[in-house]
């Protein structure tokens, strides 16, 4: 697999930077969206939990945006993802090319809109004093995770909204209730002593999350040994997702 995408390389590039352009095409704003929406819903929530909530999280605004933009590119990428397949019917009827290369191109597209919003986090850091420490080297690693995790789960989900065209909204919905279960919006310390927390250890996005916290804005050592069972585990997710990919994608040309 990874000598065909070397050689669609060029395919995956433009593919890509379609994903990129393409998913503000039209708008007044275009590319500032990518900063502008993220900080929308931190402003509703920074709102809503401190003072109606009663949060007393310090630097709760910062708290916020570092939970936030990486959960931003996790259901972006999901959501709009899960149906690349077929809405490249067209070109997937007449033309062969590594039908892999759809579902990379959106987690990869995410990547790099997720990187130029690092720049919000890094401002906010900075203006709320909270500033940086040695502990944002952890950050690259972090961010890799995030992102073998999310194409593994993408694999998965694009092949079956092919065959089952209702795994969208399902999808959609399970993504939903997952943003509670995931502490973007409160520290997973408020449950420490409630079953709840194991459901919150089960979670990956939730040791990833915490990952980006204890980074940027704790400031301490990542839970290395968390951080390395949610590697292995992603890592064992695309593993799943390609050999799911690659049985239901010889079928694509007739479904979609």
């Amino acid at each position: 697999m990874l000598q065909e995408l070397y050689n669609y390389r060029q395919l995956l590039k433009s593919n890509v930077k379609k994903e990129i352009r393409g998913k503000y095409k039209g708008s007044f704003l275009g590319v500032i969206w990518s900063f502008v929406n993220p900080l929308l819903q931190v402003l509703v929530y920074a709102i809503v939990f401190p003072f109606i909530m009663k949060n007393t999280q310090e630097n709760y605004v910062v708290f916020l945006i570092v939970g936030i933009l990486p959960w931003t590119w996790f259901v972006t990428s999901i959501s709009q993802g899960t149906s690349c397949i077929l809405a490249n019917q067209g070109i997937i009827k007449k033309v062969y090319f590594p039908r892999t290369i759809l579902p990379i191109s959106v987690v990869t597209s995410g990547l790099i809109n997720f990187l130029i919003s690092c720049i919000i986090i890094f401002l906010f850091l900075l203006i709320s004093g909270v500033g940086f420490s040695i502990y944002i080297v952890f950050l690259p690693l972090v961010i890799l995770i995030q992102y073998i995790f999310s194409l593994g789960v993408l694999f998965i989900t694009s092949a079956i909204d092919v065959y089952i065209r209702d795994a969208e909204y399902i999808i959609n919905f399970l993504i939903n209730m997952l943003f509670y279960a995931t502490p973007i919006l409160y520290s997973p310390d408020i449950f420490a002593e409630s079953p709840i927390s194991l459901l919150i250890k089960a979670n990956p996005l939730a040791i990833i999350i915490t990952g980006y916290r204890d980074a940027l804005f704790y400031q301490t050592m990542p839970n290395l040994s968390s951080l390395f069972i949610a590697f292995l585990g992603s890592l064992i997710l695309l593993f799943i997702g390609i050999k799911v990919f690659k049985k239901l994608e010889r079928g694509f040309a007739e479904e979609v």
